[in-house]
């Protein structure tokens, strides 16, 4: 009993170790596919290490440039810099000539077509497209000679890696005690000196090299103080990049992370070098452990953003959707579609807004986001073609309305000339636009020619004769004897408005003095104790009847548009002060409070007479 027990106790110690062991041999498996990528990734970075983008280039939006503008900005980055440093930049330049040139060939062709011309026998030459031809061979040119001569260079370079591996093994073969150190350091600056090799072969070659420089220090045994402290010193530097990876592993940024976890990887390669036998494991596991961490989150980022992918599709679906249910059938004016713009530039933010797709995935629904909007804009195009058509003739016709008001600006027919001049004035906001380079000008025109007429009219309206000034005289007159009356009966004001209408009408320029005898009667009747309705009546009447002997139409309507406002204010007050009553009910008629109001009530309900009156006279006027 006891022995079977032991055995089942050896049975389960062996299957932990075995568990244990094929746990660490798959955790290795692991790491060893994440420091895998890792390595191809650097020696694909280290062959491109020459080709990177200038990063001080200025940034230019070339879709704003003219086809003449993008050959200069071509020229210029081909005589500024080198074919390989500019590769985005010529991408966009060629992005933005070609829409461009497309946009102005299609215009060529549809004007030759419609001339009655064939599309086969359609021909376009362009000077500023021969240019750019060129320019675009002689950089493909550079371009394809510099990467010719690059891989040239990386063959040139994978050689000499080769012999300085051989160079290694010679001196470990056939070691000096006493120079063997000094040989081997001219060989380490040898390998560091050279350039970038065939990315096929970097991991390769690096690997064999570093082979034979831990076999070099294993056998180093008589140079133990050198050996020693450059095993120190690299065992240093290898653990500082371990903690430069280990906080690596809590970055936000996975694609930052996984950047500088290549330049880690290419540093621990290419400048440092191997540390104490005992030591060379435990730090490789370390760094690896650190690799496995950073490229787990990477794998993660990327599976969660797959999975988030179709949601994408379906939020970009539905903005297509709306694009394509998007009613602009109706829109026929300007404003119309630029209030239609809007809403749809908010639906192209809404499409970006809801995320980036692969490239895989987002070809297919790129080119439906295109169809929808492509529908709007040719809907859009097709208005302002004809907005533009309508515009000139819109331009004819204010350009004729101009002819009219420079013919009449300096006429002496002041009736004819005023009633033209009024109805063109007219027609002119009727019209609609006209282009925008003519819009200024045209304008200034035609409002200089009837400032200047008008003018003039205002000028001889305001001019008064012999007979007006004798008016004009004797009402100053009138008024400061006015001024000197000290007592006044009802009687004797009824004569002074009387006797003030009776010596004439003033002219417009003196129509103030008018103002002035209302002023001074009403001072007069506030020492009267009478009604002054009647008085109120008989200056409101003699202004409106001025105004309407002098054809002032748009005074008399605001006079009327005032008077209802009046009235309308007076009977809000009214009901009001009839509402607050209805608290009082049960108050005594005695009461201060209920006798303040109903005295208020009767004074707007005369006040309020006096304004209808006003109003029956007014509309009584034909204006």
């Amino acid at each position: 009993m006891l022995e079977n027990d032991d055995n089942k106790a050896v049975n389960k110690e062996e299957e932990a170790l075995e568990t244990n062991n094929n746990q660490e041999v798959n955790e290795q498996v692991d790491a060893t596919e994440a420091i895998d990528e890792i390595e191809k990734s650097v020696a694909e970075e280290a062959e491109k290490e020459d080709e990177k983008e200038d990063d001080s280039l200025p940034q230019i939006d070339y879709s704003k440039l003219s086809l003449e503008e993008l050959v200069d900005a071509l020229k210029k980055l081909l005589n500024d810099n080198a074919a390989h440093k500019i590769k985005s930049q010529v991408e966009k330049i060629r992005s933005s000539f070609n829409k461009k040139f497309g946009k102005l060939l299609a215009e060529k062709k549809a004007q030759f077509l419609e001339a009655g011309g064939n599309t086969i026998d359609f021909k376009f030459n362009s000077p500023v497209k021969e240019e750019y031809n060129k320019l675009l061979s002689e950089y493909k040119r550079t371009r394809d000679a510099y990467y010719s001569e690059l891989e040239n260079r990386l063959n040139e370079n994978l050689e000499k890696r080769l012999l300085v591996i051989e160079r290694l093994k010679a001196l470990i073969d056939e070691a000096d005690p006493k120079t063997m150190y000094t040989v081997f350091k001219e060989i380490q600056d040898s390998w560091r000196q050279i350039g970038p090799v065939p990315k096929t072969r970097y991991n390769d070659t690096w690997k064999t090299y570093h082979f034979h420089v831990e076999r070099f220090y294993d056998l180093l045994h008589l140079s133990k103080d050198y050996r020693d402290l450059d095993f120190k010193n690299n065992l240093e530097e290898k653990l500082k990049i371990i903690a430069e990876a280990e906080a690596l592993t809590l970055e936000k940024d996975v694609n930052y992370a996984a950047k500088k976890l290549q330049d880690l990887h290419k540093a621990w390669k290419e400048d440092i070098g191997p540390v104490a036998s005992e030591m060379r494991e435990e730090i490789w596991k370390k760094f690896s452990n650190a690799t496995k961490k950073i490229h787990d989150r990477r794998h993660e980022h990327y599976k969660e953003m797959r999975s988030k992918v179709q949601e994408i599709i379906e939020k970009k679906l539905e903005v297509i959707q709306e694009l394509n249910n998007y009613d602009f059938s109706k829109n026929d004016s300007h404003n119309d579609w630029q209030k239609s713009i809007k809403e749809i530039e908010k639906l192209r933010q809404k499409y970006f807004d809801a995320g980036k797709l692969p490239y895989a995935k987002s070809e297919e629904v790129w080119q439906k986001f295109k169809a929808a909007t492509k529908r709007f804009n040719a809907a859009k195009n097709a208005f302002y073609k004809q907005e533009k058509s309508g515009q000139q003739d819109n331009l004819k016709k204010k350009l004729a309305l101009i002819k009219i008001a420079e013919s009449f600006k300096d006429s002496e027919d002041w009736e004819e000339a005023t009633n033209t001049m009024k109805k063109i004035q007219s027609d002119w906001k009727k019209i609609g636009h006209v282009p925008r380079k003519f819009s200024d000008d045209i304008w200034k025109k035609f409002k200089a020619a009837c400032n200047h007429y008008f003018d003039r009219y205002h000028q001889q309206k305001n001019a008064i004769s012999k007979e007006q000034q004798v008016i004009v005289d004797a009402k100053k007159e009138f008024l400061e004897k006015l001024k000197e009356t000290k007592k006044a009966t009802k009687d004797s004001l009824t004569k002074a408005i009387n006797d003030w209408n009776d010596l004439g009408r003033l002219p417009r320029k003196f129509r103030h003095l008018d103002g002035k005898f209302n002023k001074q009667l009403d001072l007069l009747l506030d020492k009267l104790s009478v009604d002054k309705t009647e008085f109120t009546m008989l200056k409101f009447t003699n202004t409106i009847d001025g105004l309407a002997d002098d054809n002032e139409s748009r005074k008399l309507e605001s006079e009327e548009i005032f008077i209802r406002k009046k009235i309308d204010e007076i009977k809000r007050e009214i009901q009001q002060l009839e509402n607050n009553l209805g608290f009082f009910q049960n108050a005594d008629e005695k009461n201060p409070l209920v006798v303040n109001v109903k005295n208020q009530v009767k004074d707007f309900k005369e006040n309020l007479d006096v304004w209808k009156q006003k109003l029956s006279y007014i509309k009584k006027k034909d204006y």
